[in-house]
């Protein structure tokens, strides 16, 4: 209830946040998304303005993308550092976690549109989640998991679609080994497929899609069905970083991520996030400060049938 409260309450705060900024020159600040050379976080195009495909032209090493990185998902490919209060809520214990992760997408191809962000893509990413025992003496790992795949992108005007094929394989760290030698640990690992589909108006975004499991170890259920809303209000000049570096500006975010998983009767994962982005006009690079809330089971590797509840804060960056 306490969770639910605290959402609701980040939700209404963003909401409500004012739709125009002041500018360093005295005047009023309109959306900026739309000058951010970034198709990932681009102005939401006019359809009509993507009929002409004349101006497609073929890129190698992309700096960008052309579908929009999931803002509240658990397992996303960034750069983050977290500290997670975690309730198990099968036993009613709790643990201070701190979860670290290094990951990014590196554009290998592309064909894109030279006036809007019209295109596809085809990527390599990888990424490492650990998460560590701050309540441990020596801060002991407890689990990482390892992610490495392609991602396939594609947009025309607000429709985004993404698919990956990718492999994931979770340890658990030796120190939580020595102090828990009777824990049955399980070689987990796995091959999935998953595509996504997202449509995205003004601030809105909306998207929805799933997973399949096609090789896996043990045998889990196959099916994932995921799906979120975010919302992301205009940028304003930030009062402090704005005058120590010009051209910076902060943007009110929040997003919910939901997932439905075969292997528990298709109970709903729930994941929360909200708070603020700074970023610089023209560039990729993002800083984030957000709040977080996770209900569900846990989505990281060998621990994957424990029932949690999570309340966290954390610095995520996208490069």
């Amino acid at each position: 209830m306490l969770g639910a409260r605290c959402v609701f309450v980040l939700f209404v705060i963003l909401i409500l946040t004012p739709r125009v900024g002041w500018s360093e020159g005295g005047e009023w600040l309109s959306s900026l998304s739309a000058q951010h050379g970034d198709c990932r976080y681009a102005e939401t195009i006019d359809d009509s303005s993507t009929a002409n495909n004349d101006g497609i032209h073929k890129v190698g090493f992309p700096d960008d993308d052309v579908f929009r990185p999931l803002l509240a998902a658990s397992k996303e490919p960034r750069f983050f550092g977290s500290y997670q209060h975690v309730r198990f809520r099968d036993v009613g214990e709790s643990l201070n976690v701190g979860l670290i992760t290094a990951g990014g997408t590196f554009g290998l191809w592309g064909l894109r549109h030279e006036t809007n962000c019209d295109g596809l893509q085809f990527s390599l990413f990888g990424a490492i989640f650990s998460q560590f025992n701050l309540d441990a003496d020596s801060t002991d790992l407890i689990n990482s998991d390892f992610q490495v795949g392609f991602p396939f992108t594609w947009r025309r005007g607000s429709v985004s679609t993404r698919v990956r094929v990718y492999h994931q394989s979770s340890h658990v760290g030796d120190e939580f080994l020595l102090r828990n030698p009777e824990f049955d640990r399980v070689n987990l690992g796995f091959e999935a497929l998953d595509a996504l589909a997202s449509f995205e108006f003004h601030s809105w975004r909306i998207y929805g899609g799933g997973s399949y499991l096609i090789r896996r170890n043990p045998a889990l259920d196959r099916g994932v069905v995921q799906w979120g809303i975010e919302y992301r209000s205009d940028s304003y000049l930030s009062p402090v970083l704005g005058k120590l570096m010009k051209g910076i500006y902060y943007t009110p975010v929040l997003g919910a991520d939901f997932q439905s998983i075969e292997q528990f009767g298709w109970n709903v994962n729930s994941s929360v996030m909200g708070g603020l982005e700074w970023s610089r006009i023209g560039s990729t690079r993002r800083f984030r400060l957000l709040l977080s809330y996770y209900r569900g089971h846990n989505p990281f590797g060998q621990f994957f049938d424990q029932k949690i509840e999570t309340f966290g804060i954390g610095f995520y960056i996208e490069i």
